[in-house]
C-alpha cells in the first residue's frame, strides 16, 4: 500500500491512503489520525489500512485528487532519523575529496550518524541557505521506517521490522563538514533538515524490485532540469537496509517510527572506477560532491559548484513500466 501525510495546519498532518498511480487519495483518519499513530499500532492498524487501499484501488470509496505539492514528508517529524553508508563508492569518493583514507573496517562495519528529526522539509519545500560558502549539496537516498525494533536484532530479523520505504534528499553543507568532523564529534550544523518523498510504500508494493532489503531500480536525480544521477540502488550496495537497521539497534531498542537512511546511492562504472557523468553515457551521481571529486582527479580542481539560490533538485524513482513509485521530491534553494 501507499501512504502519505497531507498538510492540514498541524505538526503531524493527516494520514491518507494513496492509489497506486498516485492520482487519488482517501483520508484514513477514522483508522489512524497520523502515520506515527499507525506505526505505534501497526499490527492492529495495517490490515485496516490495507483494506482501505484495496477499496481505493477498486474505487469503492469516495476519493479526492492527490496533489504531491500538498503532501508533507510522510513523517513530518520522527523520534529518530539515522543515516547509514550502504554505498561504499560514495564514502570512498567524498573521503578522498577531504584527503582522508577509507579504513578497512568501513567495508564490514557501516558508518552511521544520527540526524535531526524534529523538523523535516516537505517534498516540495524550498531549501533555505544562509551562506553559499556553506556548500549546499543534495544527497539522493533510500530510507525505511521501522516498527519497534528490539536491541541486538539480526539483519535477517531486522528485515521484518521494515514497514515502509521512501526516498530522501539528505541535504548536506559540505563547507561545514570538515570543521565539524575535525572536532571528533560528528555532524550537526552541517546536516540541516532533510526532505522525504511525498509517498511511503510497503515493501511488497515494490514487487521483485525489493530483494535482500535493497531496491533494485535506478534513483533518478535531476539538477537544474538536467539528468544528473541514474545510479541503481540495487548495485554496489555493501550493506542492505536491513543491515543498517540491525547496526542501529546493536546497543538500543528502536522505537516505532525510526527512519534509517541508506546513504547516498552511488555506483562504480563498468570497470570498477568511480563512474562517469550522465552526459558522458554514465550513471552519474546522486550528489555534487562525487562529481567534484571526479573533476579534481581529472583536472586538478572541481568545476561543478555546490547549490546556490535558484538551483533546483528533483529526486524520483520509477518502476519497470516507467510509473513513479513514491512521487517526486522537487526543491529549490532559496536565501534563508
Amino acid at each position: 500500500m501507499k501512504l502519505a501525510t497531507l498538510k492540514d495546519g498541524t505538526r503531524d498532518g493527516k494520514l491518507v491512503v494513496v492509489s497506486k498511480d498516485l492520482t487519488r487519495y482517501c483520508a484514513a483518519d477514522n483508522i489512524a489520525p497520523t502515520l506515527q499513530y499507525a506505526l505505534d499500532n501497526w499490527d492492529e492498524v495495517a490490515p485496516r489500512l490495507e483494506a482501505l487501499y484495496t477499496d481505493v484501488e477498486h474505487q469503492a470509496v469516495p476519493c479526492e485528487r492527490f496533489h504531491e505539492r500538498e503532501a508533507h514528508s510522510p513523517l513530518p517529524r520522527a523520534y529518530q532519523w539515522a543515516d547509514g553508508s550502504a554505498y561504499i563508492n560514495h564514502v570512498e569518493l567524498v573521503r578522498k575529496a577531504r584527503g582522508a583514507e577509507v579504513p578497512e573496517s568501513f567495508y564490514h562495519d557501516p558508518l552511521m550518524y544520527q540526524g535531526g528529526s524534529d523538523n523535516f522539509l516537505a517534498p516540495r519545500d524550498d531549501i533555505p541557505l544562509k551562506d553559499i560558502k556553506w556548500g549546499c549539496d543534495m544527497e539522493g537516498e533510500i530510507a525505511v521506517i521501522t516498527d519497534d525494533v528490539p536491541m541486538g536484532v539480526s539483519s535477517e530479523d531486522a528485515a521484518g521490522h521494515i514497514k515502509l520505504v521512501m526516498l530522501v534528499n539528505d541535504v548536506s553543507l559540505r563547507g561545514l563538514i570538515p570543521g565539524e568532523l575535525a572536532k571528533g564529534f560528528g555532524f550537526f550544523q552541517s546536516k540541516p533538515a532533510s526532505a522525504f518523498s511525498p509517498v511511503a510504500v510497503t515493501p511488497d508494493e515494490l514487487g521483485d524490485a525489493w530483494k535482500g532489503s535493497v531496491i533494485h531500480l535506478p534513483l533518478m536525480v535531476d539538477y537544474n532540469g538536467e539528468a544528473f544521477g541514474r545510479a541503481n540502488a540495487g548495485v554496489d550496495a555493501t550493506f542492505s537496509l536491513a543491515d543498517l537497521v540491525a547496526h542501529a539497534a546493536k546497543t538500543r531498542n528502536l522505537s516505532a517510527g525510526t527512519i534509517i537512511g541508506s546513504g547516498t546511492v552511488s555506483n562504480q562504472d563498468e570497470n570498477g572506477g568511480a563512474g562517469k557523468p550522465v552526459s558522458e553515457g554514465g550513471l552519474g551521481y546522486s550528489c555534487i560532491a562525487e562529481i567534484r571529486m571526479i573533476e579534481t582527479i581529472a583536472d586538478g580542481e572541481p568545476k561543478t559548484g555546490f547549490m546556490k539560490p535558484g538551483d533546483t533538485v528533483r529526486v524520483e524513482m520509477k518502476d519497470a513500466e516507467g510509473h513513479s513509485i513514491f512521487g517526486a521530491i522537487e526543491q529549490k534553494v532559496v536565501e534563508a
